[in-house]
């Protein structure tokens, strides 16, 4: 279109539109940047990545909802408070960094600016993931000056001009990690990888029972690998999963769940993990490396799990699999996309040689695009608009992650300033009676109930720095409580009333939403025994000697497959109930490994339960036969 044209057509709207469009693919650029070049200074960097959060924020989420959902003039105040304050801290850069926290009082301008900087990352907060997380924040900061008796202007210059509170290690790990990994993400949804995950997962199980439920699994585990997010991947796989399993028999709740639970793992499968992920590593104080080895068992695990749940349930059932006609080859899919492997294979091979994770995140972006451009098959559509709808739709995608890291900084900032975390650790101490299963029970059902109101990264923060020092007191090393806390702060996405994995699901497979959670609950039932093997095992964390490692990780998906059978009531055949109790006892023996002992009886309960399948009938497989006789 003629500039003059262009001109001509450019209502109010679509000039917003293009602003923050702009502004998006300039917030994707430079992240994109910072990793070949080195991290500025933590307020210069982490309020970069601030001010270009809260600028979209305004731009794209109004406060008040016109027909055309455009900015007004309160958005504009909002995005200048912003600009102000932020702008504020760099200029005073050196005096902020040379004067004494706690000793040298902020400046009566300090604490006006830093009030209205509150509020404002706690309204952009409020606009894009709801008033949950805010209203956890006020409770927070609320505690510190009623309960706690922390004077106002020591909270105000805590969270705002110091790196404990919002510019805090929350900040740092989105500014840092989060948004080159999204960006990464977004690069290969725009040229294909996608379609390769699913045509691979089809190939590989279309046409076993329960097919397009298994189709479902594998490639929502291949997606979470470059999305981090349970529901971006759900609205990703969800639209060609959904209705292919209900096509072939699963009912409406079934197939939510399915979809549902193996899309929330997508946040615990390295290479790219959510958001969560990078803050521990953050916390820890170790590389994002780490933590993703940490993870791989019981990500594969969790898999396991929900695969054979599908598996079970299908042929308890009696569900068929795809058509033949409908599923490709798996040599033809290799070969005519194979190669959009290749960015994850660059990822993997960065980390593994011990560069940064944002360095081989952007290096893996960049490869995206020639790897599409190398073969024919993949090529068609590929140009400069493919690169910028990945960079905008990154940022974009990235700016909730963002503003929930920010406002967890007032969280931890506060927790930090009143020493919260001791007085809570001595709490739960104290509860559990220095029991560690039951402190273990209390984290988990703390883990869901915040699940329910909060977004896994601030979730996981409020854990982090509350509850898992009080399991670490107890015995539990490090790495495990806090993979624990990140565990079930994810599992919350399938766990009734709040679960926003299973609304996304729900609404594509147009089923009742309590049904289809209490459905995700059965599925996802043996991962949530994960958590509590990795903290009494944790050689499953690949802690420990390599054979012990192997010899744990065998026994305990031996025993996950067991638990799996058990609660859907099927192994070979249909299960009696004796069967089930028995098989859940040889489950319960083999998940809590350690013990050659515990291992031998959990084997010995699986071998009775196996030879009963071969020498009796269930009365229900006459029920399954003639269901697979008549689909």
């Amino acid at each position: 279109m003629p500039l003059k044209g262009f001109l001509a057509s450019l209502t109010y709207q679509r000039f917003v539109k293009s602003l923050a469009g702009v502004v998006a693919v300039a917030m994707s650029v430079y992240h994109l940047v910072i990793p070949f070049v080195g991290t500025p200074q933590a307020f210069f960097f982490r309020g970069s990545h601030l001010l270009f959060t809260l600028v979209l924020v305004f731009l794209l989420w109004p406060g008040v909802k016109r027909r055309k959902d455009a900015p007004g003039q309160g958005d504009y105040v909002f995005l200048a408070l912003s600009v102000v304050t932020i702008l504020y801290l760099w200029v005073n850069n050196d005096r902020l960094l040379e004067r004494f926290v706690f000793v040298d009082d902020p400046l009566p301008r300090e604490l006006v600016l830093g009030t209205l900087f509150t509020i404002v990352v706690l309204e952009a907060t409020r606009r894009t993931i709801g008033a949950s997380l805010s209203i956890t924040a006020l409770l927070f900061v609320a505690y510190g000056l009623f309960i706690a008796d922390v004077r106002p202007q020591a909270m105000i210059e805590t969270l705002y001009i110091t790196t404990e509170g919002i510019f805090g290690i929350t900040l740092a790990a989105s500014a840092a990690y989060v948004i080159v990994f999204v960006v990464f993400g977004s690069m290969m949804e725009r040229t294909g990888t996608g379609q390769l995950f699913m045509d691979f997962a089809v190939a590989l199980t279309g046409r076993t029972a329960g097919g397009p439920g298994k189709v479902a699994v594998i490639s929502s585990s291949l997606f979470g690998t470059i999305s981090g997010s349970a529901v971006a991947n759900v609205l990703v796989d969800g639209p060609i999963t959904i209705p292919l399993m209900k096509r072939t028999g699963f009912s409406k709740a079934f197939a939510a769940a399915v979809e549902a639970t193996a899309s929330t793992g997508g946040q615990i499968m390295p290479p790219v993990m959510g958001a969560a992920a990078f803050v521990m590593a953050e916390f820890i104080g170790v590389s994002y490396a780490q933590v993703a080895l940490w993870a791989l068992i019981p990500a594969v695990l969790y898999y396991v799990a929900v695969f054979f749940a599908v598996h079970f349930e299908a042929k308890r059932t009696g569900l068929v699999g795809l058509p033949k006609e409908e599923v490709p080859r798996l040599r033809r899919v290799l070969a005519e996309r194979g190669h959009l492997f290749i960015p994850i294979v660059v990822l993997l091979y960065g980390l593994l040689q011990g560069y940064t994770a944002p360095l081989c995140a952007a290096v893996a972006t960049l490869t995206c695009v020639p790897c599409a451009l190398l073969r024919k098959t993949t090529r068609q559509g590929i140009g400069w608009r493919t690169v910028w709808g990945a960079l905008e739709d990154g940022a974009r995608n990235a700016v909730p992650v963002a503003a929930a890291c920010a406002c967890a900084g007032i969280i931890v900032g506060t927790v930090f300033l009143t020493g919260g975390g001791i007085t809570f650790t001595a709490f739960v101490v104290k509860l559990s009676q220095n029991n560690l299963e039951l402190a273990l029970i209390l984290t988990m059902i703390a883990g869901l109930v915040l699940g329910t109101g909060l977004p896994t990264t601030p979730s996981y923060v409020v854990m982090a720095a509350l509850l898992v020092p009080a399991m670490i007191k107890l015995g539990t090393i490090v790495p495990a409580a806090h993979m624990f806390a990140f565990y079930f702060a994810i599992l919350s996405a399938i766990t009734p009333p709040v679960a926003l994995a299973v609304y996304a699901a729900a609404g594509l497979a147009q089923a009742n939403i309590w049904e289809a959670g209490w459905a995700a609950m059965r599925v996802g039932a043996a991962g949530f025994i994960v958590p509590f093997m990795f903290v009494y095992e944790p050689s499953l964390l690949m802690i420990g000697e390599w054979w012990w490692i192997v010899f744990t990780a065998l026994t305990a998906t031996f025993g996950i497959i067991c638990l799996a059978a058990a609660l859907h009531g099927y192994l070979t055949r249909v299960l009696f109930w004796w069967e089930r109790a028995v098989l859940f006892a040889a489950a319960i023996a083999l998940v809590k490994s350690g013990s050659w002992m515990n291992d031998l009886v959990g084997v010995v309960l699986f071998a009775i339960v196996f030879g009963a399948q071969k020498l009796w009938q269930h009365p229900g497989d006459r029920v399954t036969a003639v269901t697979k006789a008549n689909p």
